[in-house]
């Protein structure tokens, strides 16, 4: 019954409505699994300019699922994503300029675009960006940043944040690490802020 109505929508050209069709033709909810088909809609969704079209176009085109696998086809709509503000594309967009899958390996736009989503509370992206900050990936090695955003994505879930934490502290004195747990403080009101403000 839903499928009726998304298609509905869909065929008068509601993004929103695309992606869920969708989504239920790449699950194969209320209608049989067919990847092409779910690319179709989600490429018409993308081609509106709907970010999450967008960045699920780039997952299948990174995937290979439903189109042939092409990396830098994927970050062409990750990016597009991204510049909308996305938290998932801007992490996947790090994460390609980090590994360099469909562009040129580049720490320093790596953890500029892992800083994107991190400010908006993307629990990966603060482990990712902490990484960056402990090892000096791009940016200035700073132990201090790193545990702070450690601390975050923590905070916000991840357990492999928490496991880094644990062994970064292990190789920082006391201050440091009272400095760490002061900047996370600090890190976690800041993006709080933002988050009001952008509502």
């Amino acid at each position: 019954e839903a499928v009726r109505w998304y298609r509905k929508a869909a065929d008068q050209g509601n993004a929103s409505a695309q992606l869920l069709l969708g989504i239920c033709y790449d699950n194969g909810r209320g209608v049989l699994e067919d990847d092409k088909e779910a690319v179709k809609w989600f490429r018409m969704a993308a081609d509106q300019g709907y970010a999450e079209g967008q960045f699920i176009l780039g997952m299948c085109y990174a995937a290979g699922v439903g189109v042939l696998k092409d990396d830098r086809e994927a970050v062409k709509w990750y990016r597009k994503a991204a510049n909308q503000g996305l938290a998932d594309a801007q992490f996947k967009l790090g994460f390609c300029y980090a590994t360099g899958d469909g562009v040129l390996k580049d720490n320093k736009e790596a953890a500029r675009w892992y800083r994107k989503a991190a400010d908006q509370g993307h629990a990966d992206a603060q482990a990712y960006l902490g990484m960056h900050y402990s090892n000096g990936w791009g940016i200035p090695e700073d132990r201090v940043e790193g545990y702070a955003w450690y601390s975050l994505a923590a905070f916000h879930g991840s357990t492999k944040a928490a496991s880094l934490k644990s062994e970064l502290s292990k190789e920082m004195p006391p201050e440091q690490i009272a400095q760490g747990q002061q900047r996370s403080k600090e890190l976690l009101k800041e993006i709080e802020e933002k988050q009001k403000r952008a509502k």
